[in-house]
């Protein structure tokens, strides 16, 4: 199958050595019977066909293949039997249009193998390395797999949650920047990606939490304290997520009334310039109706005093202007 990424067969703290079809890894967990011994399947999109071969060969409940195939479901944890199915989203952040790439991993837990299915960013090669560099938590089983999976989801979280705040910060200084340019638009868009982020982890922390408190018999005892470390980093994250919301929101307010304020500007330079040329418009109006009687027509100073009259209006004018800061 394309979709196979990895399969391997762990048992006495390592992985044993050998590439195994999922038909070979699914009667290694059959015949074994030493504890804490597993496979370890990963996939990354399979399609209908392909899963619904895997689910046969391993057991999974139908409502597991439904939302893998799917693959758009809110974070959430479900038991189906003796297997425990977790839905995680993932996010990577990009630095691209998109700066948090949200995926969505699905992963199967059972006593005798971890099933990992993910669609979109996310990688989980140095997760598997991870654990194979350490034989404590090969042999504690498929519990300390899936934590060390969360625990890895989460740390992106907080990746991403920090080069997102480093963008927040530059919209910021647009905001209160001297350039008349509006980032009204780049504003909404990071409100956007704020609430996808918001969606992803948020819910996670109740499932986490139920990881934490023992309502699960796959998570022994030990590991409880290493999910509930996991949930304080997902309550850090999630308290930099709505604060990050109240930022873009007031981002946001203080935009348009920057906006507005410089319209305000605007219209005041407008209205002194036109005041301004108002007073020479109207003298060249009188003089432009052609009247006979008009005794400054027979002056020689007329011409000159006419001028001269307009600028020291419009120099009277500009410096009234200036000291009320209309210009």
């Amino acid at each position: 199958m394309n979709s196979i990424v990895d399969c391997a067969f762990y048992e006495d703290g390592k992985r044993q050595a050998g590439d195994l079809t999922y038909e070979d890894a699914a009667d290694k967990t059959r015949h074994s019977m030493k504890k804490g011994a597993f496979i370890w399947l990963g996939m990354v999109e399979p399609n209908e066909e392909e899963f619904s071969t895997i689910a046969d060969e391993y057991g999974l409940h139908e409502l597991g293949v439904e939302d893998v195939i799917e693959a758009d479901q809110r974070p959430k944890i479900e038991m189906y039997g003796d297997t425990l199915q977790v839905v995680v989203k993932t996010a990577v952040y990009t630095g691209e249009e998109v700066l948090i790439d949200i995926g969505e991993l699905i992963i199967f837990v059972n006593q005798k193998f971890i099933i990992t299915v993910r669609h979109g960013g996310g990688p989980l090669d140095d997760v598997r390395k991870r654990i194979e560099d350490r034989p404590d938590l090969v042999e504690s089983g498929t519990g300390a797999v899936l934590h060390q999976i969360l625990d890895r989801v989460v740390d992106d979280y907080e990746t991403s949650a920090a080069a997102f705040d480093l963008d927040l910060q530059d919209v910021e200084k647009q905001v209160f920047s001297e350039e008349r340019r509006s980032p009204a638009r780049r504003i909404y868009r990071l409100e956007r990606e704020t609430i996808d982020f918001y969606r992803a982890v948020r819910p996670l922390m109740e499932v986490v939490d139920g990881l934490a408190t023992g309502n699960y018999d796959l998570v022994n005892e030990p590991l409880h304290e290493y999910f509930r470390d996991v949930h304080d980093h997902l309550q850090r994250v999630n308290g930099e997520i709505l604060g990050f919301r109240e930022l873009l929101s007031s981002s946001l307010q203080a935009n348009l009334t920057q906006v507005s304020v410089q319209q305000n500007e605007d219209m005041r330079k407008i209205s002194a310039y036109a005041a301004m040329l108002a007073v020479p418009t109207a003298i060249a109006g009188i003089y432009g109706m052609n009247f006979t009687h008009m005794p400054e027509l027979d002056s020689p100073l007329g011409y000159p005093l006419a001028l001269a009259v307009m600028v020291l209006v419009c120099l009277v004018l500009f410096r009234k202007f200036k000291q009320s800061g209309w210009i």
